[in-house]
C-alpha cells in the first residue's frame, strides 16, 4: 500500500519537474518568454523556476530511494536461488521416466524396455576457485 502510495507520489513529482524544466527560459527562449508588461521580472521568474526545479529534483532522487529500499524490504533478504528451493529438488524423482503416449514406436527390439533416463548428480562447486587441472589431450604421433 505504502509503495502504491509513493509510486502514484514518484510519478506525479516527474511530471512536475518535467513541466517546470520546459517553462524555464533557454538561450534559444523558452515557452515562458518575459516581457516588459509581465508581473514577474524574468530574472525573478528564473529564480523561482530554478529554485522549483531544485527542490522537485530533490524530492524525486528521495523518493526514488525510498521506493528502492521498501521494495527489498518487503522481498525479503532470500536470494534468487533460495526462492527456487533448489535444495528441496530430490534426485531421485529426476531419474524417473517420462511416461510415453500410447501408440508411439520405441526403438530398440521389440518388448525390450528403453534404458531409463537418468538425471546427473548435482554438484555443488566454487564459482570462485580455479578449476581442476585436466589432463592434455593426446597427441597423434607425427607422420613420416
Amino acid at each position: 500500500m505504502l509503495l502504491n502510495i509513493l509510486l502514484v507520489i514518484e510519478v506525479l513529482v516527474a511530471f512536475f519537474l518535467v513541466v517546470v524544466v520546459l517553462l524555464q527560459r533557454s538561450e534559444g527562449g523558452g515557452i515562458v518568454s518575459g516581457g516588459t508588461s509581465s508581473l514577474v521580472s524574468v530574472r525573478g521568474a528564473g529564480d523561482l523556476l530554478t529554485r522549483t526545479t531544485w527542490i522537485l529534483g530533490a524530492i524525486f532522487f528521495i523518493l526514488g530511494l525510498a521506493l528502492t529500499i521498501i521494495a527489498g524490504r518487503e522481498r525479503g533478504a532470500a536470494s534468487v536461488v533460495d526462492r527456487m528451493k533448489v535444495n528441496a529438488i530430490n534426485p531421485a524423482e529426476l531419474n524417473n521416466q517420462l511416461p510415453q503416449p500410447e501408440g508411439t514406436a520405441q526403438p530398440g527390439p521389440a518388448g525390450a524396455a528403453p534404458a531409463p533416463l537418468t538425471a546427473p548428480a548435482p554438484t555443488i562447486g566454487n564459482p570462485f576457485a580455479a578449476p581442476a587441472p585436466q589432463a592434455p589431450p593426446p597427441t597423434a604421433p607425427p607422420a613420416e
